[in-house]
C-alpha cells in the first residue's frame, strides 16, 4: 500500500476526463493531497456498474501489473433530460504498453449489425438507445469479436464544456466549410466549446462524409487530452471535476486509473488510427453503412494482435 508521503511525491497523478481515454495528470504542490482526495472523490461519483467483472471475451480479467494490453470504448451520447438517446460516437481503443502504441477505430453510427439482447438487425448506434451501457458494449464486442475492457461514457451536450474547461484546443481543419453559425477555415484554427461541438457533429457537407466527421472528433478528443495533461491551475481543476462529475460515466475506479498511467504510458507514443470502410444502402427506406464480412473480420484480426489475445486468452463465446 502506498504510503501519504509516496504519493506526494509523485509528480503526477492520474484521473479521468471525458470523452475518451481521458487520463489527466494532476501536478503536485501544497494542494496534492487536496486533489488526490478530490479525484478520488470524482472517480467514485462516476461509477457505472454494467454487472460483469470482465468481458465474456476474455478467460481472465487483465492484469496490469504483467501489462496485458487493454481496450477501452468510448461513447459519445445525446442524452436529454427525460430520454437515454443514442450513442452519436463509437470510438474502440486498444492500448498495448509492450508495443508503446495505441490503436483507434471509430464505428460509423450507421453500421448494421446485430443489436445483442435486442435480436434484430439495426444500426449500431441503436443498441445504446435499446438498452443502455450494457447493450452497446455487448453489441460492439460482437461486431468487432473482441472484448470491451472498460469504458468511458460522455454526455455530449456537455461536450463544450468539457473544451472549454481546458481552455479551448488547437485543431488542423482539412476542408472549410460552415455549421450552426459558425464558419471553419481551412487549417489550424483554435476552438472554443460551443465551436467544438458543431465542428465535431457535421457530416452532409464532408464529402468524405461519416468518415471526414469521425476525424474532426478524434482530434478533438486527442486535443483535449494533450490540453488536460499540461494543466497546472487548481482553478482549472476544480472546473474539470464538475464537468466530469456531472457528465462522465465509467467502470475504471480511481486505483484502475492510477494502474493505467503507471504501467501504460508509454503506450501514448504511437497512435494507429482504423477506418472501418463499407458501402451506403437503403433499407426498407432507412440508411445503413454495409461493411462487407471480409473488411470486419481482418479489422477484428487486427485488434485482436495489438491485444495480444490468442485461442488460450479469449473466449469465443
Amino acid at each position: 500500500m502506498r504510503t501519504e508521503r509516496q504519493k506526494k511525491k509523485r509528480k503526477k497523478i492520474l484521473w479521468i476526463t471525458l470523452s475518451v481515454l481521458a487520463f489527466l495528470i494532476i501536478g503536485t504542490g501544497s494542494y496534492a493531497y487536496y486533489i488526490w482526495q478530490k479525484a478520488a472523490s470524482t472517480i467514485a461519483n462516476i461509477q457505472e456498474d454494467i454487472g460483469r467483472d470482465k468481458s465474456e471475451k476474455r478467460q481472465e480479467k487483465v492484469n496490469f501489473s504483467k501489462k496485458d494490453p487493454i481496450s477501452i470504448l468510448l461513447m459519445g451520447v445525446d442524452e436529454r433530460k427525460g430520454d437515454r438517446g443514442r450513442s452519436d460516437s463509437l470510438i474502440f481503443m486498444t492500448v498495448n504498453p509492450n508495443k508503446k502504441s495505441m490503436e483507434m477505430v471509430s464505428i460509423p453510427r450507421d453500421t448494421r449489425t446485430e443489436i445483442v439482447g435486442k435480436g434484430i438487425q439495426d444500426k449500431i448506434n441503436h443498441a445504446y438507445a435499446f438498452g443502455g451501457t450494457e447493450m452497446a458494449i455487448k453489441t460492439v464486442e460482437h461486431f468487432l469479436d473482441v472484448p470491451v475492457d472498460y469504458f468511458v461514457k460522455v454526455n455530449m451536450e456537455s461536450f463544450k464544456d468539457i473544451v472549454d474547461a481546458v481552455g479551448g484546443v488547437t485543431v488542423e481543419n482539412n476542408y472549410a466549410f460552415s455549421y450552426e453559425g459558425y464558419t471553419f477555415k481551412e487549417g489550424k484554427i483554435h476552438l472554443n466549446g460551443d465551436e467544438a461541438l458543431a465542428f465535431t457533429r457535421m457530416r452532409k457537407q464532408d464529402p468524405r462524409g461519416d468518415f471526414g466527421r469521425q476525424e474532426r472528433q478524434r482530434q478533438v478528443i486527442q486535443a483535449v487530452i494533450e490540453k488536460g495533461a499540461s494543466i497546472s491551475s487548481i482553478t482549472k481543476f476544480g472546473e474539470m471535476f464538475k464537468v466530469v462529475e456531472d457528465n462522465v460515466k465509467t467502470n475504471l475506479t480511481f486505483d484502475e486509473m492510477w494502474d493505467i498511467q503507471e504501467n501504460y504510458k508509454d503506450a501514448r507514443q504511437t497512435l494507429i488510427q482504423h477506418q472501418i470502410k463499407g458501402s451506403g444502402t437503403k433499407i426498407d427506406g432507412i440508411y445503413y453503412l454495409i461493411v462487407p464480412e471480409e473488411e470486419r473480420l481482418a479489422l477484428s484480426q487486427e485488434l485482436k494482435e495489438h491485444l495480444e489475445l490468442t485461442p488460450n486468452t479469449a473466449s469465443n463465446e
